[in-house]
């Protein structure tokens, strides 16, 4: 039995897309549930889109989500190379075989004989194709064409009355006219290929079974077909996956700020990775069973095509961020301390060079708010009240500040913090158990007084690690300055 293997083919024209990252993870998905191989690839042909870091920057995302590979540009493998500009030389053979049997010809069109065909067709109301002009040209036509220096492209020549039908993976029976296509262009006049048929090329000599890829690609589907076949090479499989929409259930645009798109992005803001990649694998896959979330091995062994819906995903960042602060609060504090000292260091919180002391602060500073952070940037709006000299008070918070029991508990619980030997969260515990027994407030109006008056919130995180973080002398001097 022939050895599975899959690809993922990006153009490098910059940083990795939500929507290349899912085409990626579920190729990987399915090559490792069925111990096949996962190919990388770059489609580098289109030069006047190419961004010289976007192959690297492909695949650090991929590395960052947690995706690894059998074959690529950085590790080689027995197929390479793996960028097309390097592959050029192997297609020749192809095309002159195309040429010798006649199911391509040589077109002498210019750009300008092009744009003219296309006005003509549409202000007829026809659809815009290619006419065949240049597809029965006598020798003499060719050699007056030479003479004037034309350089040709060479064109498929796309059988007539035709029905080009295949089994999707994910969208079943598919079937396109001949006639509606129009010979198209698989070599340009500078004798690079166009992607249609490098890509069949690379598919083929690479050995892919499976082709993996978006919707968009639905159309490009026929022409490849019928290039497989008039070169009488074996066609793989396919699966189209739907469009991943935005919230408002549009087309995703690059300019669209609703969501985040792009991988490294997340990685910036702090989110981890297995809880994107989670996120990601649901993006128009339904596990069976309601369990959303599950770790790398477990998307492996549970993934299937069968079960990848033929309608749009919707993307939604409230899910994701919930997802993402599922994996938070199971984290060690120290890696989520990690990620989220750059962005107080960045906000200038904290100073870049930290002392053993600081270190540790930060460390429990994260740990206070672990358990509400959906990534590690939120840490500098959510922990804002350790940074700032006065505290903000809400009229909510001025109406219980007002209160008659309030300077009762803020004056016992200011004698005991000025008293306090240590201000560690158990000696801080006594102190409020302290005043409990002095001024006989407890509950809300104890507990809750102590935590307005010094963070201006209602609700917050643990009180007593709070106010262990805020120090002594902050705790103190702002006791003072309300009372």
């Amino acid at each position: 039995m022939a050895e599975f293997r899959v690809r993922y083919a990006p153009s490098p024209t910059g940083h990795l897309h939500i929507g290349g990252a899912r085409t990626a993870l579920f190729d990987y998905l399915i090559a490792r549930k069925q111990s096949g191989k996962f190919v990388v690839r770059f489609e580098d042909t289109d030069q006047t889109r190419h961004v010289e870091s976007g192959v690297d920057s492909q695949l650090n995302g991929l590395k960052w989500l947690g995706v690894d590979w059998d074959e690529s540009v950085d590790i080689g493998g027995p197929y390479g190379p793996y960028r097309q500009t390097e592959r050029l030389h192997l297609y020749q053979p192809f095309v002159d075989q195309l040429l010798e049997s006649g199911a391509a010809y040589r077109c002498y069109c210019s750009e300008a004989d092009l744009e003219k065909e296309r006005g003509e067709q549409e202000a007829a109301g026809q659809m815009p194709m290619y006419s065949g002009r240049c597809r029965h040209l006598t020798p003499e036509q060719v050699e007056a064409f030479v003479a004037e220096g034309r350089k040709p492209s060479i064109r498929f020549r796309v059988p007539e009355n035709r029905v080009i039908a295949f089994e999707d993976r994910i969208r079943e029976h598919v079937e396109f006219e001949s006639n509606g296509i129009g010979d198209f262009i698989i070599v340009r006049p500078d004798g690079i290929p166009t992607y249609n048929f490098a890509v069949i090329l690379d598919d083929h000599l690479m050995k892919i079974s499976l082709v993996i890829r978006g919707e968009e690609h639905l159309t490009n589907t026929p022409r490849q077909i019928m290039m497989y076949e008039a070169l009488g090479l074996p066609v793989p499989e396919f699966a189209h996956l739907a469009l991943i929409l935005n919230p408002d259930r549009k087309k995703m645009s690059k300019r669209d700020e609703s969501i985040i798109q792009f991988i490294e992005q997340y990685k910036e803001l702090g989110y981890l990775p297995e809880a994107v990649m989670n996120f990601i694998a649901l993006l128009g896959w339904s596990p069976k069973g309601e369990e959303e979330i599950f770790t790398r091995e477990e998307l492996i062994e549970q993934f299937d095509l069968d079960r990848v819906s033929k309608s749009p995903a919707v993307f939604d960042m409230d899910k994701l961020n919930w997802m993402n602060n599922v994996y938070i609060k199971k984290a060690d504090t120290a890696r989520i301390t990690k990620l989220a000292l750059p962005h107080l260091q960045k906000a200038g919180k904290l100073p870049e060079t930290l002392s053993p002391e600081q270190e540790q602060w930060a460390h429990e500073l994260v740990g206070l708010y672990q358990e509400q952070l959906r990534y590690a940037a939120e840490i500098v709006t959510l922990s804002e009240l350790f940074f700032r000299e006065d505290v903000n008070y809400d009229d909510e918070a001025k109406a219980m500040l007002a209160e008659e029991h309030a300077p009762v508990v803020l004056g016992s619980f200011l004698k005991q913090v000025e008293a306090a030997a240590e201000f560690t969260v158990d000696a801080l515990k006594a102190m409020i158990k302290a005043v409990q027994t002095e001024t006989g407030y407890k509950g809300k109006q104890l507990f809750m007084t102590i935590r307005v008056a010094l963070t201006g919130q209602m609700h917050g995180p643990d009180l007593n690690m709070a106010l262990h973080l805020l120090g002594k002398e902050t705790v103190s001097a702002r006791i003072k300055k309300l009372l």
